[in-house]
């Protein structure tokens, strides 16, 4: 299959087509586009010419395209169809997505909406789905899925899968209940296939499965089905009852918003914003973080005004306090950035104490080779050595209180339950560049005696 690109000039030719109404001719030139691409065009098109395509392109279609559209422009199509033509849409969704669509609407349609929909099962599924917190294992889920009781034989086991699959768009696994519906756990296909029709299915079934609650975190999820290699894992309520799945689809989905949520973070941005944004929304995202820098900027300016007159006798020092914060900073984010990624995947080992110190010995081996070149360079440059030896004492000492810093700090958030990724950004950066500067001219005052 050859990937799909989107060009100005096929974008120009579907906006004419729009205008000039040739339905004929644009679904004869979408039939075969994938659901995704047809998102992307539609992304990119006005909100009537948007409508206009949803309305034209097959239900089938229109139903999966939502799913993948821009949130903005997904509201504001859904804002001009009916309740009616919202509701046949949805009846072609899995209850995840179609409860994730009705939960965008306003409050006032969500009831008119629901009240449409032709399958009343359907319907009944996606209610349950919004009584769930969004972010939540239960808002995450999807209804559909193949279950059997282990009371039952292969035989019956087999109808009724085959009853069930109508509604599941993929089996990745059977699952197996009792007759109160708690999970008890997975039936290997093979098994089924080779076992006599009269076998009962507690005979042949695997009883340990990997399964979540329906309170758990997406990222607890995303963080076990990682760790497992899972395409789906069942998701129980309070009592153990098998209440639906989630699939990796829908992982993908959490842990790629888990990571852009986090890189804004670690670039100082405090809210969710997109680049097309409004400026209100886009300075209200970035103003906290550059009031920090700003701050940040007025301290350090304020300890080396403690240093006039150390800066007045030997100027040289004064050239070398970008590097010095620039090294601190630079130090204090590789360390913190590794905690922030080992913290997300869970895979640290061992004390707080021992990640310290390690850090700390890993700080200074960097600050003992860094500082040696710049001992050489400055010395060469400069010609004082007392001067060269106080910036390169300087240098190792920044480098550890950063890296003991930039290792502390996230493992300090995290201990307190707030998202260690904000310390890879301007935070560290700030709190380091005020320590190293006062760190710096504190050294090269003992040093040089003044």
């Amino acid at each position: 299959m050859i990937p799909f690109k989107l060009t100005e000039e096929l974008l120009a030719e579907i906006e004419l087509l729009i205008e000039n109404q040739q339905d004929a001719t644009l679904a004869a030139m979408l039939a075969e586009v994938h659901y995704a691409d047809v998102a992307e065009i539609i992304n990119e098109l006005d909100e009537d010419s948007a409508t206009y395509l949803i309305k034209l392109i097959d239900s089938e279609k229109t139903s999966d395209t939502l799913t993948e559209l821009d949130e903005d422009v997904r509201e504001a199509i859904l804002g001009n169809l009916s309740a009616k033509e919202i509701a046949g849409e949805l009846d072609e969704l899995d209850t995840d997505d179609a409860a994730d669509i009705i939960g965008e609407l306003p409050k006032e349609m969500v009831q008119e909406v629901i009240s449409e929909l032709e399958d009343r099962e359907h319907a009944k599924d996606i209610v349950d789905l919004l009584r769930y917190d969004e972010n939540s294992a239960g808002g995450l889920m999807a209804k559909e899925l193949v279950k059997v009781n282990e009371n039952w034989n292969v035989l019956t086991c087999v109808k009724e899968m085959r009853a069930q699959a109508e509604n599941v768009t993929r089996v990745h696994s059977i699952y197996v209940i009792d007759d109160e519906g708690k999970l008890k756990g997975r039936l290997s296909l093979k098994d089924l296939l080779t076992t006599s029709t009269k076998t009962h299915i507690s005979e042949v079934y695997i009883p340990k499965v990997d399964a979540v609650n329906v309170n758990e975190k997406p990222e607890e999820v995303a963080r076990i089905m990682s760790k497992y290699d899972l395409e789906a894992i069942p998701v129980v309520d309070e009592i153990g009852r098998l209440v639906g799945r989630i699939t990796i689809d829908d992982i993908v989905d959490v842990i790629k918003e888990e990571a852009e949520k986090d890189y804004q973070l670690a670039a100082g941005i405090s809210q969710d914003v997109e680049a097309d944004d409004s400026i209100w929304d886009l300075t209200r995202a970035r103003l906290p973080w550059l009031f920090l820098g700003l701050l940040g900027g007025v301290g350090a300016a304020a300890i080396m005004g403690g240093f006039e007159t150390m800066m007045s006798q030997y100027g040289v020092l004064f050239f070398f306090t970008p590097l010095i914060a620039a090294m601190a900073g630079n130090v204090g984010v590789q360390s913190s950035a590794i905690m922030v990624q080992g913290l997300a995947n869970d895979d640290l080992k061992g004390s707080i104490t021992g990640r310290l110190i390690k850090e700390m010995l890993l700080a200074l081996l960097n600050g003992v080779v860094l500082a040696s070149i710049l001992l050489f360079f400055t010395w060469i440059w400069k010609g004082s050595f007392l001067t060269s030896l106080a910036i390169s004492i300087s240098l190792v000492s920044v480098t550890v209180v950063a890296g003991i810093i930039g290792t502390f700090i996230p493992l300090f958030l995290h201990k307190r339950g707030i998202d260690p990724a904000i310390a890879t950004g301007p935070f560290i950066t700030t709190s380091n560049d005020i320590f190293g500067i006062l760190i710096y001219f504190s050294i090269a005052k003992v040093i040089l005696g003044i």
